[in-house]
């Protein structure tokens, strides 16, 4: 992408679209759904856990479904057994890994017209693990961390290496709900810190690009 503020800006609008929809009841807030869906998942349980993954992992979706946290709230009320918490969490990396695979295809298509030598040069440029890592800290980060990596054109093998970070990942969140508080969990979902967290990315990004402008002016004039 030319501008590296143009996915803050433009989550920071969603976020705020969002809160303001749900703030005069124009639309209903995502946590009164994923409510609705705990009332009435039944036998369909992991279906309801795939698709509550699968909505907050798509990029700015996530933002309107809290569904990280709220699915592993719901493994742990439901008293899993050993062999249980492993089948729930290959059905939530398996969820969290196909919103992966669309964000990292719609970054793709957002930014089609990259030259060919642009292309070319991202490929061969490999995506370091450890900002994969920094991604991985919330669902919401992970999206637009793979809508760059396709924007970018790197390879998708990065789609397939978050999904096996999840594995271990899943596990330990499941463990951490299960001996901290539903409260302390919920803390990562709260609105205020996610405004302050992208606001935090956009300044940064706003700075990389006056930084970027300067350079391509100082160029020019030589």
């Amino acid at each position: 992408m030319k501008y590296a503020s143009f996915l803050p800006f433009t989550a920071l609008f969603a976020l705020s679209l969002i809160s303001v929809l749900v703030t005069f009841e124009i639309i209903p807030p995502g946590d009164q759904i994923l409510g609705y869906l705990e009332d009435s998942k039944g036998e369909y349980f992991y279906l309801v856990i795939f698709a509550i993954i699968l909505l907050e992992s798509i990029v700015y979706v996530g933002f309107y479904f809290p569904g990280q946290f709220f699915a592993v709230i719901l493994v742990v009320g439901a008293n899993p057994r050993p062999l249980d918490i492993l089948y729930l969490t290959l059905v939530m990396v398996i969820a969290a890994t196909i919103g992966s695979l669309i964000n990292y295809q719609l970054g793709r298509f957002s930014n089609r017209g990259t030259s060919h030598t642009a292309r070319v040069n991202a490929k061969t440029e490999e995506t370091k693990t450890k900002h994969l890592l920094l991604a991985m800290i919330h669902m919401n980060s992970l999206a637009f961390f793979m809508f760059a990596q396709g924007a970018q054109r790197k390879a998708m093998r990065v789609v397939g290496l978050a999904g096996l970070l999840n594995l271990p990942y899943y596990l330990l969140l499941i463990a951490g709900t299960a001996v901290l508080s539903e409260q302390v969990m919920q803390m990562a979902e709260n609105t205020v810190l996610l405004f302050s967290l992208i606001g935090i990315w956009l300044f940064i990004a706003v700075i990389i690009d006056v930084r970027r402008y300067r350079q391509r002016e100082a160029s020019a004039s030589i």
